[in-house]
This record gives C-alpha cells, structure tokens and sequence, in this order.
C-alpha cells in the first residue's frame, strides 16, 4: 500500500488531485478510503474462520455503557432470502451473497435480564434508549463491512428491508424491544460490477469549526457535477437533486413505506417516550 492509491482514492472521493507525504498513507486509510458498494456477486463461501472473524470484529466496536444492544441474525436458508429480497425491493445480491446478515437493535437482552432480577424498565422506554441502540447497531456493523472488506470481500447495506419492517420482523421471528435496522449482504466482488468510488461532498461542505455554517451554493453546485458524471458513467439518472433528493424528501411516498417507522417500533414493544 503507497500514498500513491490513496490519492487516488481521495481523487474519486473529492475530485482535486491529491498527493500525499509518504508517511502519512497506511493500509487501513487505503481501505476507509477506497470503499465501494458492491451490488454484484459471484458465487462464493465464506469459510467459518473468516466468518467469525467478521463477528469478531463487530462485537469490538464501540457499545453504549458496554449494553451491547446489536444483534445478527444470519440468513442461510434460499427460500427466506428471497423473502426478504422481495421486502427490500427486490434486490438480488440479497439472494446472492455468500453471507447476509440482518442487524438487529436488541433491548430484549437487557430488559429480559433487568426482569428477571426483579428490576423496573421504565427507562428502556425513552427515545434515548431506542437511539442507543441503533447507534450500537450502526457502529459494530460498520466494524464488520471493514473487517470483511480488509479479507478481500466486498459490502452492501440494506436498509430497504426498513421497507416492510413488520413483514421482515415475522419472518425473522423477531421478539418485542427488537428491531431490524439494516441488511448486510458480503461476498465476492463480480469483477464486472461498474460501482466504483463514489464521490463524497467536499470537507469544506461538511467539516464546521466551532459553529454550524449553512451550506454554500459553490459547494453543492461542485458536488452535484461530480456525482452527476459518476452516475452518468454508470449509466444512471444524473440529476442528484432532482432524481435522488427530491423523491426521498419530497413525500411521505419517496419512504417506500418507512413513515409508518413509529407504528412499528410500537409493534415491537418500543413505546418510545
């Protein structure tokens, strides 16, 4: 690893040219760096060493007051990956993927525990405490994408499975003060898959000193050509406002049935105060 493919990941990811000092580069920047979603899969197994090794690796991250709040549910069996492809839009790498895992916000643990000693749980019932575990979810997920990108793998997060949250908590048998966050599907990049870096919006558009600052047109209007030359290289809708952000934000319809994410919660024995 050299200075050399992290400035040229820094180019993807920003669009200026970089050259780095030679001490600053190390493999594990190269690897944050130069990440990419991988959508295409050809057949593989992860052998058992390296499959722990990922779990591993998500159990060390950071946890809230070491609660430990995520859990995994790995989905082997064809016929309920396709179930869940279906209630995440579809989306064949979840069919295709040598592992797919769903993360899990889990206060089930500790409420189960708190109960059984005889103790009140009223706390678990704030907004709070719901954050904290996604926010544990988030993290020890993030730990294992990297884990298994740094053994060759490549990555996809589901979050589309947040499309039919009741559906994929049935099908998981998933009980009350748990909730699915996210999917993520990890396998063997198809080399011709397109995805390559994707860039990212200027350190001046999201990097503030002391105070907030509001946006600054210049630094949408650079983002937006360089996402939109992404996209139109990869054969896409160009327009990163028009056909990516205002559909998503626009109406309660670009959620893909999402805004009905407290009545779920609610479901699932969160009351959420």
């Amino acid at each position: 690893m050299t200075d050399g493919f992290i400035g040229a990941a820094l180019t993807k990811r920003y669009g200026t040219d970089y050259e780095l000092p030679p001490e600053i580069g190390n493999s594990t920047i190269e690897l944050l760096i130069r990440h990419r979603t991988v959508r295409h899969f050809v057949p593989c197994e992860l052998p058992d060493d390296e499959l722990q090794l990922i779990v591993a690796a998500a159990q060390s991250a950071s946890t809230s007051a070491n609660f430990q709040f995520a859990s995994i549910v790995q989905v082997e069996d064809p016929a309920r990956r396709d179930r869940l492809a279906d209630l995440a839009g579809n989306q064949q790498l979840v069919r295709d993927a040598a592992v797919f895992f769903v993360w899990v916000a889990d206060w089930a643990r500790s409420v189960s525990v708190a109960r059984e000693h005889g103790l009140p749980t009223d706390g678990a019932e704030y907004l709070d405490s719901t954050i904290s575990s996604i926010v544990d979810v988030a993290l020890s997920a993030q730990n294992a994408a990297v884990a298994a990108e740094s053994l060759g793998y490549g990555v996809t997060f589901v979050g589309a499975l947040r499309n039919n949250v009741d559906a994929v908590c049935d099908e998981l048998g998933l009980p009350a003060w748990t909730f699915p966050v996210f999917g993520l599907a990890i396998g063997l990049p198809d080399p011709n898959d397109p995805a390559d870096i994707k860039p990212r919006f200027s350190q001046d558009v999201v990097l503030h000193k002391e105070t907030y600052r509001s946006l600054d047109e210049s630094g949408l209007q650079d983002y937006s050509e360089r996402i939109g030359k992404y996209y139109s290289e990869q054969e896409r809708p160009a327009d990163w406002v028009l056909d990516r952000l205002a559909w998503r934000i626009g109406s309660s319809e670009g959620l893909h049935g999402r805004h009905r994410m407290r009545e779920s919660f609610q479901r699932q024995g969160f009351p959420i105060r």
